[in-house]
């Protein structure tokens, strides 16, 4: 049996012992007595049924002789004997002998005789009835009773799925053709009874070992093919695979007490008498209700309690819009006149902001949760109607929530996210936010995703809408195993929310719930379904309400009685009655009652910032120096770093012995002095760990040990704060959502996510234009991340030249023709803004922006369109001078030539921003005209410093004025410039332009052109007539 025993110690590793380890029913190993005697005479590969599946088969059988002969059938203790003592595996069966007959007096050659069909047909059922079962554990999901109209989209089988004590095998073998491969596997009906040992994949058995055919069939299609359909077996994990198997296969498992009955159908009135109540009170509003899925409520409790169970304390949840006002108003319990009041048109808002429609809000609130008795934090993130937006901005709250509070399994804080069946196929944020599941920075330990699967998406079928069977497919990327469940079976939809919970808490991976249910009205409460989906909603118009039936079948079984059902019904609309009488007194909309993310102790109890001041963001030069030398160096002993990062190191130490900074070492000078101060920092994006440019190196590799690291940022003082560096997967859409989510949770980070190139942001443009941009005007909320956009013309191409500063700045909410009369002018600009978009032309002033996001009382989001060139420019370093306490950020940087000092005698004012400074002072050098050309640099675009221009346009009163750009006329800078320089001198005079012409691309891709154009614009920003004709 060598040969037999040696493939059970190689499989045994991949089934049993894992099994007996992590499944508790599995019979133990009992200590191996048995010696081996003899090879094989004959090699297994002569013995075709020893090979491939049969072997595994042939195993299971062996260990069971092993353990106790009696115990597997006669035929196979005879075969294992015979085996044991020499026969080839073809010859070692015989039929048992006459008792009368002794085997003594055999001869060898009669006791061995030719069985060969004899065995083969019996290991070849057994295989059979192995494949059947995994047939339903890979397949069955498609015969499933999924849909509670009977008209399934998922249309894998028409075939009608009855189950009873006496399988007709002649009614299952056209089903069974579904689910494998030819049929039945060579069963037939006379094999219905007869008794099979089951394999250790599968749980169908209970306690028993072995069961008869027809039973095995019954059970599989208990498990597999009703109201649940569990999709699993693409999982590479086998005991993931076990874990799944034991929750669906064990006999009788899906069993609730009265108790949890009689809750189940409490959650189930609240869930749907909220909707009626709201029907009948505005029946012609939108309110994107729950109908048809009122499930969906229980299912969220479910999860909620059993995470709690478990350790959780905090839930973050992303949602659209079907069916929000039911989840704030009975998971999340927000106040139901908070909810009501929104309805009354005369409603006025009290906070600053344009507000967003009701189902849009979010919402934070922390209570008891009654089942578990332990305290829970739940908050629904606000979200656009841009349905799957909010995936990845939830992901990242929840792992900043995570962070901060050293949870770093994912124990304590986790998310759940709910997703319509049409956007989970069709929107590629789905993807890109389930690829970020298990990346080291970006992992939340496991989500579970509730999808309301109504089968329909607007007015588009499912047929029309994806292309794979199921809306759920995208999961299978990362596998996550996907319970497809009815939703008008109540107590399948709760087991299998409270399976989901327990596999994210024991395996912390994600998880798909989908429920299967229907939407009783059109896309919103004033749609016509019928125009498009006349049939599908003839089924819908007869069908009877989840909470109608379950009612009746509780009142069946005696869990409750008719009274007591009615009594539950009045008492919660008698909560909503009053609930709507107190509504009434309700004059203003606070939209800050609606926060998602609260930032406790940073604004005064009123919200407001603790004063509108902000103190000098400059350093001490003992500070500056110790980051610079940190900078310079490989703070950790035995790391070999590559040779030329080596000169790097030493130019960086150069440069802070002579007192200058360069970009990066600026850069480390503002992330080092906020880590002192306790300031989390995280950077985010895609090779931002080195740089797109080879110019960041923040984390050092050892060249001789593989995956050793080093980031001299964690090493400059004894109790600074962490510092989070990461490369991000080849995402923009979600990262930037992600990093979005982190910088929600708490005002004392600084998050950064920076772009490879800006030209690529306008993947993420969703998030910019529905979070970033508005997100404090539409939800009081916000949020101090900063954007580092990569920008500037430099022969590079049309893909990697233009971070595309125009659409920022179209988006600024200040009036180009209204000179601000304001108090304390800068910072009031600022908190009166709704983003900053800044352009350093010097790395001082890109470490003031950088440290004065943090040392502002409020937060805003800061966009900065870094340089390329720049980077190594000889011109572009700055002084320690520049960056000593008394220092801060300049919006504007006057000439500080000779044109300023005789400002009566310039002839013109060139007004720039960023790298084209550079350019501009060289050729104002080349051709001599330091007196007659002024150039000043507008450092900060918006708010747009209108106090600090005036003084510039008045101090050079006889010079023309004109603006110059790289860019083309119709990008840049340059349409939001002109009419604010023209307000800020009262429209005394025009503003020239100087730049390129207008054009389609952001960029040429042709070198030649590229240096013929710059040309052009110095030749015009530098010719003293060019505008002559113009005037």
């Amino acid at each position: 049996m060598l040969n037999l025993r040696t493939c059970a110690a190689k499989l045994r590793p991949l089934t049993a012992s894992q099994t007996v380890k992590t499944i508790s029913q599995h019979r133990p190993a009992a200590p191996r007595t048995f010696k081996q005697i003899r090879c094989y005479s004959a090699p297994v590969a002569a013995e075709p049924f020893l090979s491939g599946t049969s072997s595994n088969y042939v195993e299971e059988m062996y260990y069971a002789w092993l353990e106790n002969p009696k115990s597997v059938h006669k035929s196979w203790d005879i075969f294992f004997r015979n085996a044991n003592a020499g026969a080839a595996p073809g010859t070692a069966y015989q039929s048992p002998p006459p008792l009368s007959t002794s085997l003594s007096t055999l001869s060898q050659a009669q006791f061995l005789v030719q069985a060969q069909p004899n065995v083969d047909k019996l290991v070849e059922d057994h295989l059979a009835v192995q494949s059947l079962i995994r047939a339903y554990q890979v397949r069955g999901h498609h015969i499933a009773k999924l849909d509670p109209l009977g008209i399934s989209c998922v249309n894998f089988d028409d075939a009608p799925v009855t189950v009873s004590p006496n399988v007709d095998l002649a009614v299952f073998k056209e089903r069974l053709r579904v689910l494998t491969v030819g049929g039945f596997y060579g069963l037939d009906e006379s094999d219905l009874d007869k008794v099979f040992h089951l394999p250790t994949t599968t749980f169908i058995g209970g306690n028993e070992s072995a069961l008869p055919l027809r039973e095995i069939i019954r059970r599989l299609e208990m498990a597999y093919c009703q109201h649940i359909g569990v999709e699993f077996m693409f999982i590479n994990d086998l005991e993931q695979c076990q874990w799944i198997r034991q929750k669906f296969e064990t006999p009788g498992i899906m069993q609730f007490t009265n108790e949890e009955k009689r809750t189940l159908l409490a959650r189930l009135v609240r869930s749907t008498r909220f909707e009626e109540f709201l029907h009948r009170k505005w029946s012609s509003e939108k309110r994107f209700g729950l109908e048809g899925c009122e499930v969906l409520i229980p299912a969220l409790k479910t999860i909620i309690d059993k995470s709690s169970e478990k350790g959780v304390d905090y839930v973050i949840m992303g949602m659209p819009h079907r069916g929000r006002l039911n989840v704030l108003a009975n998971v999340i319990r927000k106040e139901l006149e908070q909810i009501f009041c929104q309805f009354d048109s005369k409603l006025e808002a009290a906070d600053e902001g344009s507000g967003d429609v009701k189902y849009h809000l979010g919402m934070y609130h922390r209570r008891i949760n009654r089942v578990t008795d332990r305290n829970i934090t739940l908050s629904l993130v606000a979200n656009p109607s841009h349905l799957e937006a909010a995936d990845p901005v939830v992901q990242g709250k929840t792992k900043a929530e995570q962070f901060y509070c050293g949870d770093t399994e994912g124990k304590k804080v986790m998310s759940i996210l709910l997703h319509g069946d049409a956007a989970f196929a069709g929107q590629g944020i789905v993807y890109e936010t389930f690829h970020l599941s298990d990346l080291p920075s970006y992992t939340t330990h496991g989500t579970v995703h509730v999808v309301v699967n109504n089968q329909i998406g607007f007015t588009t079928d499912p047929r029309m809408a994806r292309s794979s069977p199921y809306p759920t497919d995208v999961a299978r990327v990362v596998n996550a195993p996907i319970f497809h469940v009815n939703a008008d079976d109540p107590e399948a939809v709760v087991y299998v929310c409270n399976v989901a919970a327990e596999w994210r808490s024991t395996f912390h991976k994600d998880v798909v719930v989908d429920l299967v249910c229907y939407r009783r009205n059109g896309h919103n409460e004033m749609d016509e379904p019928m125009f498009t989906q006349p049939l599908m909603y003839k089924q819908i118009r007869k069908q009877k309400p989840v909470l109608q039936k379950y009612a009746e079948l509780l009142i069946s079984q005696g869990v409750v009685n008719q009274p007591e059902y009615e009594e539950e019904i009045a008492k919660y609309d008698k909560i909503c009655e009053e609930a709507h009488a107190r509504s009434k007194d309700e004059k203003i909309l606070h939209i800050k009652h609606w926060l998602d993310s609260p930032w406790p102790g940073f604004f005064t109890l009123d919200g407001q910032p603790r004063s509108m001041t902000c103190p000098s963001t400059g350093l001490n030069e003992e500070d500056l120096t110790h980051i610079g030398q940190v900078a310079s160096s490989v703070p950790v002993e035995d790391f070999t770093i590559h040779g030329g990062l080596s000169r790097i190191l030493k130019t960086r130490g150069e440069m802070v012995k002579n007192r200058t900074v360069d970009w990066a070492l600026a850069e480390y000078m503002a992330f080092g002095s906020l880590l002192k101060e306790g300031i989390h920092i995280r950077l985010s994006g895609q090779d931002v760990e080195r740089g797109t440019f080879s110019h960041r190196h923040h984390v050092l590799h050892d060249q001789n040990v593989d995956k050793r690291t080093c980031i001299p940022m964690n090493h400059l003082w004894p109790n600074q704060a962490p510092y989070t560096v990461c490369n991000s997967s080849l995402s923009e859409y979600g990262v930037l959502g992600f990093e979005l989510g982190f910088a929600m949770a708490s005002p004392n980070a600084l998050v950064l996510w920076e772009a490879q190139f800006g030209d690529f942001h306008n993947t993420a443009q969703c998030i910019i234009d529905q979070f970033i941009c508005p997100g404090q005007a539409k939800w009081v909320r916000q949020n101090g991340i900063v954007l580092l956009l990569p920008h500037g013309m430099e022969g590079m191409g049309p893909e990697h030249s233009s971070a595309r500063p125009e659409r920022f700045l179209q988006m600024c909410n200040d009036d180009p023709d209204v000179f601000p009369k304001l108090d304390d002018f800068d910072v009031r600009q600022l908190y009166d803004c709704n983003w900053i978009v800044v352009n350093c032309s010097t790395p001082a002033n890109f470490f003031h922006v950088l440290r004065r996001q943090i040392l502002l009382p409020f937060r805003k989001p800061l966009i900065i369109f870094t340089p390329k060139s720049l980077l190594r420019h000889p011109e572009a370093r700055s002084s320690f001078d520049d960056m000593l306490p008394g220092t801060h950020f300049l919006r504007v940087i006057p000439d500080g030539g000779p044109a300023a000092q005789s400002p009566e005698q310039v002839k013109r004012v060139l007004f720039c921003t960023g790298k084209v400074y550079y350019d501009l002072t060289r050729e104002r050098k080349a051709r001599q005209m330091e007196a007659d050309v002024a150039i000043t640099r507008v450092e900060q675009l918006s708010p747009f410093p209108f106090d600090l221009l005036q003084r510039e346009a008045q101090k050079y009163p006889a010079a023309e004025l004109v603006w110059c750009q790289e860019e083309h006329k119709n990008q840049g800078y340059y349409d939001y410039v002109k009419p604010r320089l023209r307000t800020t001198i009262n429209r005394a005079k025009p503003v020239w332009y100087a730049g390129r012409e207008p054009a389609a691309a952001p960029a040429t891709g042709n070198k030649k052109t590229h240096l013929t154009e710059l040309q052009r614009l110095l030749d015009t920003a530098f010719n003293l007539d060019a505008f002559k004709d113009l005037a």
